[in-house]
């Protein structure tokens, strides 16, 4: 019985996600992560120039 259970319901799950879906939802966090990982590369550099002309 749990089984059965345990297929209809990843049946359900087949039917109601669409993968474009999915995919759509992967580039999102990636586009998020993307522009953390942009703003600290920029904020690292400007740390490093203000370092060197403090001097």
């Amino acid at each position: 019985m749990k089984n059965l259970l345990s297929f209809l319901y990843f049946f359900l799950l087949l039917f109601t996600m669409t993968s474009c879906e999915l995919v759509g939802d992967i580039f999102g966090a990636g586009v998020y992560t993307g522009i953390f990982i942009v703003i600290f590369v920029i904020v690292l550099i400007v740390v490093v120039v203000a370092r060197i002309f403090k001097r």
